[in-house]
């Protein structure tokens, strides 16, 4: 998929610090890192439903499960080939899988990418892209210098993101479209 919209958890100040804060590590010890990427619409979130296309679903219902308490765990490693993504695992809660669920019931049927989809998907914060093979040991040591090994965060809004139109918008309060 090369264009996509997205649905994506995102956090409060306090929690998107901390996960910023790891970022940092990162380019410090001259590593990949998301920091790397400074678009307007750059910041930490899982990502929830990916897909080529998406209607106006009414997400309002949402509201009511926010702000929603998550633990990111162990750092993951996603990947093939010659470089590797890093991420924070999130402990799965039955919150937040009933909420994963539930948002691709109220988005429909739709094409969605395979690692979004209920039963597929393994929520996580990405901290770093294209991390190459022989980077990964130092970068494991930094993250795990930098952050603690579960870090407490509070997810307080979804976001829709659409790569074709660089738009960022709030499907749950129906916020304004911002362009990125």
């Amino acid at each position: 998929m090369s264009d996509v919209v997205s649905l994506e958890l995102v956090f409060d100040d306090a929690s998107e610090a901390a996960v910023r804060r790891e970022w940092d590590a990162l380019v410090a010890a001259d590593l990949p890192s998301q920091a790397r990427h400074t678009g307007a619409s750059n910041r930490p979130h899982i990502t929830l439903l990916v897909r080529p296309a998406l209607g106006d679903p009414d997400l309002s219902a949402l509201a009511a499960r926010l702000p929603l308490q998550l633990t990111l765990g162990a750092p993951l490693i996603f990947g093939t080939g010659r470089s590797r993504v890093i991420a924070r695992s999130v402990v799965p809660s039955v919150a937040l899988l009933d909420l994963h669920s539930r948002i691709h019931a109220l988005a429909g049927p739709g094409d969605d990418a395979v690692h979004t989809r209920p039963g597929s998907w393994t929520a996580h914060v990405t901290l770093a892209r294209r991390v190459p093979l022989d980077s990964l040991g130092k970068a494991s040591g930094v993250l795990a210098e930098a952050g603690e090994a579960e870090l407490a965060v509070t997810a307080t809004g979804v976001r829709r993101w659409d790569s074709a139109s660089r738009t960022v918008s709030d499907p749950v309060s129906r916020g304004t479209l911002e362009t990125c």
